[in-house]
């Protein structure tokens, strides 16, 4: 194996438990899999459960091809109830009497789907004049903060239970489903606190084929062994099919014949042999550009195939 290249690569589907953050998580599954270098793509608070897709290695190359896809939760609102940070490890600040109907709920749930502009908690991990808001938050300052664009694909209502509202949410990145709770309280004329959240998918990836930690403690081998590759990240994007010329020209950062891409569009290339080279741009005159390649793996051969196509020129 070549300098550099981690003998653990590609994707892992960690089902993160409670009590756990998602860099807590990452460095725990990181250790027991032996793996040098990765990444997680998308945290989930520590209260919070499900799908943490992890990167490893060449993966983390392309892991925003997963942060910047759409997610699903499952979340369980505590109507009549509202804390400081929105979610169960927030001080109640506020309480109120519970009196709608599932009907009711549900045309308010309706009213969320769309496009719309959200304001981040306070409890939260982005960065303002660089310092994180939880940091504020945890020293009793308020800052002003700037509504982002999200978009709520679909909502609906899973069971009432007295208070306990519980909802099924496909989302936009850069949502945060506590902030959506407090909102949705608030249109119900009640409040409403996130009491429970369990992500369901991650763009492509599904909860179902997640692993646990424990698995991963009792077969780090095995677990190693299942990761998926690097490419199922750029699922997603075009795929290009390259001839051996152009994927070894492309592999070393060398733009290539766009194919028919349109201009800005991503492009996942591929050798004949079916092996990912790398992630390219389509710019102006047809030519795609590398942005994320694979490392090599083996010292370059012979220019034979330029030698080849030199002969087949003269």
């Amino acid at each position: 194996m070549a300098p550099g290249v981690d003998a653990c690569e590609g994707v892992l589907l960690l089902d993160k438990p409670a009590g756990f953050s998602s860099t807590q998580a990452l460095a725990r599954a990181k250790r027991l899999l032996g793996a040098r270098k990765g990444g997680h793509t998308g945290t989930l608070d520590p209260f919070a459960t499900g799908l943490l897709p992890l990167v490893f290695g060449e993966a983390t190359k392309f892991s925003r091809f997963l942060i910047d896809s759409r997610k699903s939760y499952d979340a369980v609102l505590e109507l009549g109830l509202e804390t400081t940070s929105g979610d169960p490890e927030g001080e109640v600040t506020a309480r109120g009497e519970v009196l709608v109907s599932a009907q009711r709920i549900d045309e308010v749930l309706a009213s969320f789907v769309g496009h719309q502009r959200q304001t981040p908690p306070m409890h939260s991990a982005l960065h303002v004049n660089g310092r994180r808001l939880y940091e504020y938050a945890r020293a009793g300052e308020e800052v002003e903060r700037t509504p982002r664009d999200i978009e709520i694909h679909s909502i609906r209502r899973l069971a009432l239970e007295g208070a306990r509202l519980s909802v099924a949410v496909e989302c936009s990145k850069g949502t945060y489903i506590r902030a959506l709770a407090t909102d949705i309280g608030r249109a119900l004329g009640c409040g409403a606190s996130l009491s429970a959240l369990r992500r369901t998918s991650v763009g492509p990836f599904r909860l179902e084929g997640a692993t646990s930690l424990e698995a991963i403690e009792e077969n780090p081998g095995r677990a190693c062994e299942d990761l998926m590759p690097p490419e199922a990240l750029v699922r997603g994007i075009a795929r290009l099919d390259a001839s051996a010329l152009e994927a070894k020209r492309f592999g070393h950062g060398q733009a290539i014949a766009a194919g028919g891409g349109r201009e800005g569009e991503e492009v996942a290339v591929f050798d004949p042999d079916g092996r990912f080279v790398g992630v390219g741009i389509v710019r102006s005159g047809a030519l795609l550009a590398p942005l994320r390649l694979m490392a090599r793996t083996a010292p370059d051969a012979p220019d034979l195939l330029e030698q080849v196509a030199e002969n087949r020129l003269k």
